[in-house]
């Protein structure tokens, strides 16, 4: 009598412990490979968003593609790209997902966050990286002229 009460309250309990640890795991993804994504984009040339847009979706690839973890495929993150103005300026990645809530708290979505027309829980994650600290002064080509001499 006590396990027909108390397995479904366990099963429910792990439940709502599994959806946050699934989240937060692609969060953390996210998170690394916009910031992978940032510090490409200082070292590339201007024309290679293709390049860095590839080279974040390969980091990506650790998210399963399960849509608890991740919802609508390998292929379906949004990356935003921003390139510096100048070389060594700042860039930044915007990266843009949705995952799937587990059905029992899918009721409780949108008090989680943004959601979808079905329900989806948007994940976004945004790094900005300076590739020219502040404190440097001058051109590259002046302080590269420093080390010569």
């Amino acid at each position: 009598m006590e396990a027909a009460f108390l397995l479904p309250t366990f099963l429910t309990l792990v439940l709502l412990a599994l959806q946050p640890v699934c989240l937060l795991y692609t969060q953390a993804v996210m998170e690394s490979a916009a910031a992978q994504t940032a510090r490409l984009m200082v070292t590339a040339d201007a024309e290679s968003d293709e390049a860095c847009r590839a080279f974040a979706l390969r980091r990506l690839a650790a998210v399963p593609d399960v849509s608890v973890f991740h919802a609508g495929g390998p292929l379906s993150w949004d990356i935003e790209l921003t390139c510096a103005e100048e070389t060594g300026g700042q860039v930044g990645v915007t990266i843009a997902g949705t995952a799937r809530p587990l059905p029992i708290i899918g009721a409780f979505a949108r008090a989680f966050g943004e959601t979808n027309a079905s329900g989806d829980v948007r994940l976004e994650v945004s790094v900005d990286y300076e590739g020219r600290p502040a404190w440097l002064e001058g051109d590259y080509e002046t302080w590269i002229a420093m080390w010569d001499d």
